[in-house]
């Protein structure tokens, strides 16, 4: 048995501290964590794996967590010149916008054009273990991480206090202080977005969920818990002809036009590309999160102005084909859960799109964008 010497104790407190522990015959010393930065390229075409093109530049935030180091890709796009704030008292308008697991930051770009131009500085991070970022081989993927790691790069990105090791909010008033932030998130990056503003309510003064997942347990419904190895068998598998079927019938509601291919190539380039098999054992574990960390019974926390976004045709379950069929009926249905959630949580708009499906802000830009700007001006 371990047994943690004063130096582990500290370094929970002080994490610039070392940190040690014996197992009454070795000692082990973990070195204070580096600095984390921010690097600006050039970088390789395919970094990470993911050979897609951005729109805007990429850059790197470089941090350790768990021991190791890792990098997170993000776009940083400025807000237009005609919409720069009117005093340089005034906090800055910040939108950060959160992937889903079948998409990277990228596929955010018209709303993040429409919301710089509306004098939002917009950050659109590439989450660990997708796209363009670090794929670790061991790493804890927990909504909590991912959180700190995003509060993480908007404090290195905005440079106004020592960033941590901590979900904790407190002594995250230099950061509150210099920005107003909206959280926008889809599908996971929608779960991800609700820990985000349950862990941090001090950072977040808007909250978006565009058909977030989670709004259902689904292991306490029926649906049976799938192996990490299962699930990266499952993952392995992935072709063009899986994922379209996936999407066009989930994210679409069952239609198909041309311009969603390119988001379906993009994935699959990844699913083959150069860390193939790292992404692989990355995605299945980011379902184990999913599948075991929902937040379904904590929407009533949520203090923070919330906008719920939701394409009433949508039926995304995770896990739902191995369900037995009298479990599958009883699964997402958005039609019914955005309406039981809008009802959980306190100081919350409901905007539904009847004809839509897991995907609003690709299946109809326009009326997505309507809603969704609407609401931010009130």
């Amino acid at each position: 048995m371990r047994a943690l010497t004063f130096a582990w104790a500290s370094a929970l407190i002080f994490p610039q501290a070392t940190v040690a522990y014996s197992d009454c015959s070795t000692t082990t010393t973990i070195a204070p964590q580096a600095t984390p930065t921010i690097l600006t390229g050039p970088f390789p075409s395919d970094l990470h794996g993911s050979n897609y093109t951005y729109p805007w530049p990429v850059n790197v935030f470089r941090f350790e967590s768990q021991g190791s180091t890792h990098e997170m890709a993000f776009m940083d796009l400025p807000p237009s010149q005609s919409a720069q704030p009117e005093s340089p008292s005034q906090k800055q308008k910040v939108a950060i916008l959160l992937h889903g697991k079948n998409f990277c930051s990228v596929t955010w770009s018209r709303t993040a054009s429409l919301l710089s131009s509306s004098g939002y500085r917009v950050i659109l991070p590439d989450q660990l273990g997708f796209c363009k970022s670090s794929k670790p081989s061991s790493y804890q993927f927990s909504l909590p991480q991912l959180s700190l790691n995003t509060k993480n790069l908007l404090t290195t990105i905005f440079n106004t206090s020592t960033t941590n090791t901590s979900t904790s909010s407190a002594g995250n008033g230099g950061l509150a202080d210099a920005i107003d932030l909206t959280v926008i998130g889809h599908s996971l990056g929608g779960m991800l977005a609700a820990r985000f503003s349950l862990l941090y309510p001090d950072l977040v003064s808007r909250l978006v969920l565009v058909n977030p997942i989670g709004l259902e347990d689904w292991v306490s419904l029926g649906v049976p818990y799938p192996s990490v190895e299962d699930s990266y068998l499952a993952e392995k598998a992935s072709s063009y002809a899986s994922i379209k079927g996936y999407q066009q019938q989930t994210y679409y509601a069952g239609s198909w036009r041309e311009s969603y291919g390119e988001w379906v190539q993009m994935l699959v380039d990844i699913y083959a590309g150069s860390q193939a098999e790292a992404f692989a054992w990355c995605q299945a574990r980011v379902v184990d999160m999913v599948m075991t960390q929902t937040v379904v019974y904590e929407f009533a926390r949520l203090k923070v102005k919330t906008l719920l976004a939701i394409g009433q045709k949508d039926t995304t379950a995770i896990g739902k084909p191995s369900a037995p069929p009298e479990v599958q009926k009883q699964l997402g249905h958005y039609d019914v859960l955005g309406k039981q959630v809008a009802g959980m949580i306190p100081n919350s708009t409901l905007v539904e799109f009847a004809n839509l499906g897991h995907a609003p802000q690709i299946q109809d830009e326009e009326n997505f964008h309507k809603a969704l700007l609407g609401w931010l001006g009130e």
